[in-house]
């Protein structure tokens, strides 16, 4: 139904009944555009009813479904890329209306990496002030998790409530994006036509405008800027109406019905920072975006979001959302188990213990199967909290190897084919981590009898810390 912008009816004499009568049909024709509405209370005003809400798409989602599959078939390690201010630079603003663009480009680009599903890894660096908070309650020893903790000391263990915490267990970024929305320009080109004859009158017009967005991705470590781009986004609008101003018979009628669009300027903003990050992204992963570019949308929308456009998984990424190197073991933070990656097994201790648990013991299995067939690397990482002196830390660490290689006898694999290919030096008290929450101990090689022959020595460099 099209909308009334105004209607006034100047009544003379005994037309007043009528008047009455287009005051009624009026008030029908204004239940066209009246939203539902419902009373949720007694004694309250009815509370007018909208749309659900929906997934926030745009015109670029099958940009971003394509590309993340392109990046993600790949096979590498997912690039860490966090986001620092994208900030409104037009300097538009009306005293009635606020800011003309929004002051939230920041947050539509870091849904815009969202959207890619986990071909990269996103880190939060726009608003870390909780996570700095608990590391300040950690240093003042005040955090806890609800569990007690064992804590090496001068005179020995200690058992302490609260969450240890030795540094390092918040991950780096590679690349960080910055930048702005530079333009807004107000009918940069319109065009129209409205005729009258009579009093009455229909017009039609067209307007256009636009806004540009200049964004950067940096290198993390040197703070070289890797490339820029500098986009521009055009919106088109449209004006219909018809005007009525005259007498009929006695009366003066003034009737105005039109109609009036445009397209949502913030979401060709956040479509133009989506196209932002893929060429962005598509800088550092070296994965070329021209194809999935061709996708964009410019008809009718499609509802589905990216995320369930994606039909290319991220294998280097585990259940936890975390990256998973080649050729090593899938992050365990939970210490009760590992997977199998490749030839490479990762093998969990709890805090300061030796002993190998129930889920673990599971592993010594597929260990000697897995040697019993071709060379196997093991990895024994434990808790990034153990922070040993040397003595006790090496007395440690031959406990768990001696653990692994008795229940590994106890399978069929002879010591000898067991072999150290690295554990830290004496002299070295740096944490070797391996994955948020955990850190490197020892590597193993194994091997079963009469495969390869029997165990090669380690290596000089090797032995004494080298990796």
């Amino acid at each position: 139904m099209t909308p009334f912008k105004s209607i006034r009816a100047l009544p003379r004499g005994k037309a007043a009944s009528r008047a009455l009568a287009a005051a009624a049909a009026v008030t029908s024709l204004a239940g066209c555009v009246v939203a539902p509405q419902q009373q949720m209370a007694p004694k309250e005003a009815p509370v007018v009813l909208g749309p659900a809400v929906r997934e926030n798409v745009t015109p670029m989602e099958a940009v971003l479904a394509c590309f993340g599959d392109h990046v993600a078939a790949t096979q590498r390690p997912p690039i860490v890329i966090t986001v620092g201010d994208v900030k409104d630079y037009t300097g538009k603003y009306s005293i009635n209306e606020g800011n003309a663009i929004t002051q939230g480009g920041a947050l539509m680009v870091y849904s815009a990496l969202g959207k890619l599903g986990g071909a990269v890894q996103v880190a939060e660096r726009f608003d870390p002030v909780i996570a700095e908070r608990e590391l300040g309650y950690a240093d003042r020893r005040q955090l806890g998790d609800g569990r007690t903790h064992q804590l090496a000391g001068p005179n020995g263990g200690q058992t302490v409530p609260w969450l240890p915490y030795f540094g390092g267990s918040i991950n780096k970024s590679d690349y960080f994006i910055v930048g702005g929305i530079t333009e807004l320009n107000y009918n940069i080109n319109s065009g129209g036509a409205e005729i009258g004859v009579n009093q009455v009158g229909v017009k039609a017009r067209t307007f256009s405008q636009s806004v540009g967005i200049d964004l950067r991705i940096v290198d993390t470590k040197t703070l070289m800027i890797v490339k820029t781009i500098s986009l521009t986004k055009q919106f088109n609008g449209y004006e219909v109406g018809f005007n009525v101003f005259r007498f009929f018979g006695s009366k003066l009628y003034d009737i105005d019905v039109g109609a009036k669009g445009q397209e949502p300027v913030q979401m060709g903003v956040r479509a133009a920072l989506e196209e932002g990050v893929v060429r962005l992204v598509a800088a550092v992963s070296k994965v070329d975006p021209n194809p999935c570019l061709g996708m964009r949308m410019t008809g009718e929308l499609s509802l589905k979001p990216a995320e369930q456009m994606r039909t290319v998984p991220n294998p280097l990424v585990d259940a936890s959302g975390m990256p998973v190197q080649q050729g090593e073991a899938v992050n365990a933070a939970s210490q009760t188990g590992a997977s199998l990656t490749g030839t490479s097994l990762q093998i969990p201790f709890e805090f300061g213990a030796a002993a190998l648990t129930g889920g673990t013991l599971n592993l010594i299995d597929q260990i000697a199967a897995a040697a019993a067939k071709a060379p196997t690397e093991v990895v024994l990482v434990a808790r990034d909290t153990e922070n040993w002196d040397a003595g006790k830390r090496d007395l440690l660490i031959d406990q768990r190897i001696g653990v692994v290689t008795t229940a590994l006898a106890s399978r069929g694999i002879a010591p000898g084919g067991i072999s150290v290919t690295w554990r830290p030096d004496k002299a070295d008290t740096s944490i070797h981590r391996d994955g948020p929450g955990l850190q490197e101990i020892a590597k193993l090689r194994v091997q079963g009898a009469g495969r390869g022959g029997p165990a090669r020595p380690v290596r000089e460099e090797n032995a004494t810390g080298g990796k």
